[in-house]
């Protein structure tokens, strides 16, 4: 019997205030974006007003709490109230299985309606709201700014592209946390780095925030944390995937061919402009929103790339950038950038051989610390901005995030340990504000080894971290 399996998928997402179409016959005025757009108007205003009514019926159980989400066989519905009234509604198909009948002819379809958790879920919509934020700030921005005919075309701008970005079928624990990877480096070349950062901020005064990645994780940043979250999002998921080409070329690269001084200089604009000697050249860069003391402010995001070393710059938006700027950025930054690219390569390997070959380890872990977001995975490979790839069996990442949820009811310190259909053993450690959770492939061992064996993982991978036994 053939068995044909499906991920779980996004139905339709919209936006709604209930007190703009308050009266009979107004209700269209409620919506302020809906996807797909081509769904006819009376099955929108329908879907919107039974939202309305699951939370005003909740409501009454629990004024201060209303419906995060709703089960139903086919699909789940999650709600999010970002602002006053303002209400993100985001529908998903829930994973089935379709079989074949015995006469081979007609098919039945199986929902799998508890392979989906929410607090998964639940967390992708708060990301496309932060996200929405960071480009575009609050939707009460946007109304004081040009009403709701503004606020409608904002939405459709942003969240028509972005939903195309969602792969709900690789959601995971990671998005529950949205944390940051950082690369661990020693003491010396995280001092050349701090200089570095100090040096560019004096030279080009009116620079307000720096942000220093390398290889797609952080080593620092000027920014609050919660801004720092949501803009590596942005970075490692949509910019820097879109950039990857030519960085492959390497150091032989026909990119920059040009000598400054005896250093070749590999640096590069990602946002703004894409050759400075084009005369054609534009000097617009994207601008986000970041927390303020007075609420937020709005910044030019400039991000600039030498090997595999980038540098974001943050500059109040109320500046006018130009050619002469950038051409000074890109003299002052590019050999500097591109040097330091080079001795943290060097470093890094360096630490790798040290520590020898890496052997297929017996464990696999996610590891968050919840107080600086710091996140790391042995369990993701993730490569690419549309797919998010794991090397273990989704049923193993549902048990993760299970315990996950099992950690969030209590503020204690636990620990959790589970043995899977498959053999597999998954435990979960909670210990202080950070969060341990390892899969370990050993069929035949018990509860006492597999104990000793999360200890000696703890000892190799995280020996300055102190975990609570």
């Amino acid at each position: 019997m053939q068995e044909k399996q499906y991920t779980p998928s996004l139905l339709s997402f919209f936006i709604y205030n209930p007190t703009f179409g308050p009266r009979e016959g107004e209700e269209e005025k409620k919506i302020l974006f809906y996807h797909p757009s081509d769904v006819e108007k009376n099955e929108k205003i329908r879907n919107v007003g039974l939202c309305e009514a699951i939370v005003q019926f909740t409501r009454t159980f629990c004024p201060t709490k209303p419906a995060k989400s709703l089960h139903t066989q086919k699909n789940r519905q999650f709600f999010f109230e970002p602002e006053n009234n303002f209400w993100v509604v985001m529908v998903v198909r829930n994973p089935m299985i379709e079989k074949l009948n015995k006469d081979g002819k007609t098919q039945t379809i199986e929902y799998q309606e508890e392979e989906m958790l929410d607090t998964v879920y639940g967390a992708v919509v708060r990301q496309c709201y932060s996200m929405y934020k960071l480009f575009n700030g609050t939707f009460a921005r946007a109304m004081e700014a040009g009403g709701v005919e503004l606020l409608m075309q904002k939405l459709e701008k942003f969240f028509y592209k972005y939903l195309q970005t969602l792969h709900l079928q690789s959601s995971d624990l990671l998005d529950v946390f949205g944390g940051i990877s950082f690369f661990p480096l020693d003491k010396m070349t995280y001092l050349k780095i701090q200089s570095f950062v100090n040096r560019v901020e004096e030279s080009l005064s009116l620079i307000k925030y720096t942000a220093f990645l390398y290889n797609d994780q952080l080593i620092w940043s000027g920014l609050e944390q919660d801004d720092m979250r949501i803009l590596y999002k942005y970075l490692t998921t949509s910019l820097f995937p879109r950039h990857t080409e030519p960085e492959l070329a390497g150091r032989d690269s026909p990119l920059r061919p040009e000598v400054t001084g005896n250093l070749l200089h590999y640096g590069r604009f990602l946002t703004g402009p894409l050759n400075l000697k084009d005369p054609e050249a534009k000097f617009r860069f994207p601008k986000i929103f970041v927390s303020a003391e007075d609420g937020y402010e709005e910044l030019h995001l400039i991000v600039y790339k030498a090997m595999s070393a980038a540098a974001c710059f943050m500059i109040s938006a109320s500046v006018e950038l130009n050619r002469d700027f950038c051409e000074q950025l890109d003299s002052l930054v590019g050999p500097q950038l591109t040097l330091l690219a080079s001795d943290i390569c060097e470093q890094f390997t360096v630490n790798r051989r040290i520590s020898g070959p890496e052997k297929e380890p017996q464990f696999k872990f996610i590891y968050f610390n919840h107080m600086n977001l710091a996140e790391k995975s042995t369990i993701h490979m993730r490569k690419t901005a549309s797919v998010c790839l794991t090397s273990v069996h989704p049923d193993l990442m549902k048990i993760l995030g299970d315990i996950n949820c099992d950690f969030a009811r209590v503020d204690e310190d636990e620990e959790i340990i589970v043995k899977a259909m498959t053999d597999y053993w998954v435990v979960g450690k909670k210990s202080d504000q950070r969060e341990l959770y390892v899969i370990l492939n050993q069929k035949n061992a018990n509860l006492i080894e597999v104990n000793e064996e999360v200890k000696r993982l703890c000892a190799t991978q995280f020996n300055n971290i102190f975990f609570l036994d």
